[in-house]
């Protein structure tokens, strides 16, 4: 699978934004810090997830990020999507021309996996992730070692 760094930080930095999007602004730096992502590499996704609408800045004193609609409305597969990346299992990246030029004799075989792939992340909204009780459980382990303002236990 050809998910890369870029995809699976950009997940991983929208999920935290998620949990802890009702306590206002998020600051790259405690995303970098907490989720261990180099905070340069952290501003490169942000300025395509902003471009994409899904997340907006907040500037000022207490400024940083925050969810740019409801996290109900947005789906795994449109944060890959946002910075570039391609859920593609295909050796020719789609293109049909795997075996000099000509489609491979699995071809089929790994755009079918890309598509059930990608049904797969566009059917999962952060929403629906971060609710996970497992999900809330390192969120907390991860902020009580960061003296980060603890995310709320389920219930």
């Amino acid at each position: 699978m050809r998910l890369s760094t870029k995809g699976r930080y950009a997940v991983t930095a929208m999920m935290d934004l998620a949990l802890h999007n009702d306590r206002g602004p998020v600051t790259l730096a405690a995303i970098s810090q907490c989720q261990a992502i180099s905070l340069s590499y952290l501003e490169q996704l942000f300025a395509k997830l902003r471009r994409a609408r899904l997340v907006e800045g907040v500037r000022g004193p207490g400024g940083g990020y925050r969810l740019a609609r409801p996290s109900d409305a947005i789906t795994v597969a449109q944060i890959i999507r946002a910075v570039d990346e391609k859920v593609d299992a295909t050796r020719c990246h789609g293109q049909e021309n795997c075996q000099d030029g000509e489609r491979c004799l699995t071809h089929e075989l790994w755009a079918e996996l890309s598509n059930e792939l990608f049904t797969y992340l566009d059917g999962i909204t952060l929403h629906e992730f971060v609710g996970r009780p497992e999900v809330q459980a390192i969120a907390r382990r991860q902020d009580m070692q960061q003296h980060r303002q603890l995310v709320p236990a389920p219930g």
